[in-house]
């Protein structure tokens, strides 16, 4: 009945998603899945996915469990309506959260990478650029 699940999301489901997003997403997904499963970036991806699946919150009992984390991933992946530029400052975002705790606890090993080694930057050309709403108040759109 339940599918082989791990407590957070797995490493092994990392090359899953390659193909679900844009070519950025495409470049961080192939960079981590060639890293070591110890190395700061494979930990970072790992957070980002946690946190953008809601995986502390899965019960294994729940009917996202008993299909599996890669199927929950996929989906949440499917469903994101961010860009690949939003999904990879949450990478960023994690990827600072576990060089920090890398820091303070020396004692698990984590891999680091030298702090120089760009990450794959967004691509704009022949994309809209996303840009903040801007509110309009009653006299903005009534004044010529």
């Amino acid at each position: 009945m339940y599918t082989d699940n791990a407590l957070l999301f797995p490493r092994t489901a990392i090359p899953m998603l390659r193909r679900l997003r844009g070519p950025e997403f495409q470049t961080l997904v192939d960079r981590v899945a060639a890293l070591p499963e110890c190395h700061e970036e494979t930990l970072a991806f790992m957070l980002m996915m946690i946190r953008l699946n809601g995986c502390i919150g899965c019960e294994t009992d729940s009917y996202r469990a008993m299909r599996g984390c890669a199927a929950c991933a996929i989906q949440t992946l499917r469903r994101h309506k961010g860009e690949d530029a939003e999904l990879l400052e949450m990478f960023r975002d994690a990827l600072d959260d576990v060089r920090n705790f890398a820091c303070e606890q020396t004692k698990y090993n984590i891999q680091t990478a030298p702090r120089e080694l760009p990450l794959p930057a967004p691509q704009t050309a022949g994309h809209a650029v996303r840009r903040p709403i801007q509110h309009l108040t009653v006299q903005d759109a009534a004044s010529p």
